[in-house]
């Protein structure tokens, strides 16, 4: 499995990074989705050490607050056990007028997650900060976020960490182990889990990811080294397919 070597060094080099941006831009405050999942617990961690945690604020967006009660109840805890203030909005009222356009139930998360970013960056607005994005590399690298929806941040503090290195880092920093222990969710639809619909375990992912972007081996290489051919086929192509999500908007040269 992959390990990260010097979780100290790696969270202190996140943390100069962020107060870094911070002073760069002259940002008052951060503003974060509180999820209740272990990708935002670990940005609002890291985060509270940088700014000081009355530099942070939480906001929490659950579809309505009977939907997942437990995930309002875990992102209270870790906004409790970080000292942070927090704000709650549900996400129905905003989301349910795109239901005229007939959507499935993946395009109704899309929306649901890009109402989310327009509350974020409402408040950024409203309060002079940044929008903290709590996307992991695995995510990014795969395609597995929303175009402009928790995909549209200001910055992205763990966007070099694979989601197993997420899960250590967050040990190290002592994170709640009720949250380390929750299974990884976007919490866009009932039963969604995000080993389910990626179609293969975090630590199959992330073996792949990294040894084919940080060590360049080849589709015939990862198989050799016993990955199943469905699943290194798999990774590349989400790879591959999700490029453009991970670029600004082309532009064609004229001048």
């Amino acid at each position: 499995m992959l390990q990260l070597k010097n979780p100290e060094i790696v969270a202190k080099t996140i943390e100069d990074w962020i107060e870094n941006y911070f002073d760069t831009y002259s940002l008052k405050i951060g503003i974060i989705g509180l999820s209740g999942g272990i990708d935002s617990a670990l940005v609002a961690t890291l985060a509270s050490k940088a700014l000081g945690p009355e530099r942070v604020k939480a906001v929490l967006m659950p579809y309505t607050l009977e939907w997942r009660p437990q995930d309002v109840e875990d992102a209270e805890l870790i906004a409790k056990h970080l000292g942070l203030e927090w704000e709650t909005f549900e996400i129905k009222n905003f989301a349910d007028p795109f239901e005229v356009l007939g959507l499935n139930e993946v395009e109704r998360g899309n929306v649901i997650a890009r109402c989310r970013m327009i509350t974020l960056y409402a408040l950024a607005n409203k309060y002079g900060g940044a929008v903290l994005g709590t996307g992991n590399k695995s995510e990014l690298m795969i395609g597995y976020f929303t175009k402009y929806g928790d995909g549209g941040t200001d910055l992205l503090p763990i966007g070099d960490l694979y989601k197993t290195e997420v899960f250590q880092l967050a040990k190290f920093l002592k994170v709640p182990e009720k949250i380390i222990k929750r299974k990884p969710t976007a919490g866009l639809w009932k039963g969604q889990t995000d080993e389910d619909e990626i179609g293969m375990s975090y630590e199959v992912l992330d073996e792949i990811l990294y040894n084919h972007i940080e060590l360049k081996k080849s589709k015939d290489d990862l198989v050799k080294m016993g990955f199943s051919v469905e699943h290194v086929e798999k990774v590349l192509h989400l790879i591959k397919i999700s490029e453009h999500k991970r670029r600004t908007p082309p532009i064609p040269k004229i001048h």
